[in-house]
């Protein structure tokens, strides 16, 4: 029965090859996103076209290199098993230590995104601004001191201190 239910974590191997596909498509929307930039310069000379594009781009980028992280964390976090010897040489950004960690990577990197996406919004906009603008860049502040606190209080809980 415990040979069954062990066996069964190689199921989490779709979810790193999964991940690792997203991680393609990632940088491939990347690619096209800075060259679209280039295009913008090229062309039109239009900073602000340049600028969106290239800041969407970093951040598809971004997210790529997350997601390689995730598969590999997932791989030889949850389904290979590892000597301690062979765990010492994995570099560290491959040794994920718990879901917790990898959660936490992953609200921080949506944090970014939400970032890079109201910062990329924002040169596009060709109309006045209003007051409703806002509304985004507070949902996104809120959203990071509710994740701050969420995460000090577990750390002093383990008691490790905060982060």
């Amino acid at each position: 029965m415990l040979r069954l239910a062990k066996s069964l974590r190689f199921i989490m191997l779709i979810a790193s090859l999964g991940t690792a596909i997203g991680a393609a498509i990632m940088f491939w929307e990347g690619g096209a996103k800075i060259a679209a930039g280039v295009d913008a310069i090229v062309s039109a000379h239009d900073s602000r076209a340049v600028i969106a594009s290239v800041m969407g781009g970093t951040d598809a980028f971004l997210f790529g290199i997350v997601l390689i992280i995730f598969a590999y964390a997932i791989a030889f976090g949850f389904v290979f098993d590892l000597s301690s010897d062979e765990w010492n040489t994995l570099p560290s950004w491959m040794r994920v230590k718990g879901i917790t960690e990898l959660k936490d990577t992953l609200v921080s990197v949506i944090l970014v995104y939400l970032v890079v996406d109201f910062a990329t919004d924002w040169p596009e906009t060709d109309t006045d601004l209003s007051w409703q603008v806002l509304a985004k860049p507070v949902s996104i502040f809120l959203i990071a001191a509710a994740f701050r606190l969420v995460s000090t209080n577990h750390f002093a809980a383990e008691g490790t201190g905060a982060k």
